[in-house]
């Protein structure tokens, strides 16, 4: 039996204390060293690592390029967030808050920097007219779903995910407290998804994109090796969509870059 902790009346930060990505975990925000980040051809420039929110921009520029837009032609750059690349300048320069994926868009005068993930996908939908409905209510339910998948998923990655795969010791409540809540949450998606092809419709839109790199993958065995404790497979029409999605050949074009990415 683990003696109970008592917090003091003044939490002071102790580095690395433990877990997978101790080293490079720190309480403050800023540039931590100088960098100058590689540029490619191309007028976008992602700058990213093959994790879900990563996943969810490369597949949103793979299906933009699916369908004839040349425009969306992208040059993908690897921060290795386990060495703490995420910190150097030119990164920080971008994305102030040091979190993938961030992009650069040299096509408009000054380059324009977008970060969050959920941002970056509005971002492209809105500068290509694709994969955002147009109508008042099918934009504002897809518009809904995809700030629900941002406000939602850091209970799936840095609550359930970390204290089931990454903390440095297995404790019983916390594992618990967010095994429940990624299930709520994987049983609100089925109901939702039990009437629907995609999220809010018969349309393909950046909502699924953002949900499935997260919730279909986790389905789908390719997140934290949980499938099986989280018994995924109740989630019948959660799984046939994620099967769906992953199917798509702009989604595997994306998963194959992404994949190269974490190598």
């Amino acid at each position: 039996m683990t003696a109970q902790y008592i917090p003091p009346k003044v939490w002071e930060w102790v580095p690395g204390n433990g877990g997978k990505f101790a080293n490079i975990n720190r309480p403050t925000a800023g540039a931590t060293f100088e960098q100058h980040l590689p540029r490619g051809d191309a007028d976008l420039q992602l700058y990213s690592l093959g994790t879900p929110n990563g996943i969810k921009v490369t597949v949103m520029l793979e299906e933009l390029l699916a369908k004839g837009i040349q425009a969306a032609n992208y040059d993908v750059f690897k921060i290795d967030i386990g060495k703490g690349e995420q910190f150097g300048s030119d990164f920080v320069s971008i994305n102030p808050n040091s979190k993938i994926p961030a992009l650069l868009d040299y096509s408009v005068t000054p380059p324009q920097p977008v970060f969050e993930s959920g941002a970056i996908l509005l971002y492209l939908a809105e500068k290509f007219g694709e994969f955002l409905p147009e109508t008042l209510p099918e934009r504002t339910a897809c518009l809904s779903w995809l700030f629900w998948q941002m406000g939602s998923a850091p209970y799936v990655g840095g609550g359930f995910g970390h204290f089931y795969a990454y903390a440095p010791e297995k404790f019983e409540y916390p594992i618990n407290r967010f095994a429940m809540e990624t299930k709520r949450q994987l049983s609100l998606l089925d109901q939702q998804l039990a009437v629907r092809q995609f999220i809010v419709g018969d349309e393909y839109t950046i909502a699924d994109m953002a949900i499935w790199p997260w919730y279909g993958r986790l389905v789908l065995g390719e997140l934290y090796n949980a499938a099986e404790f989280l018994n995924v497979q109740e989630y019948t029409h959660i799984l046939r969509w994620a099967k769906q999605i992953a199917n798509r050949t702009a989604v595997q074009a994306a998963l194959a870059k992404e994949y190269r990415l974490i190598a």
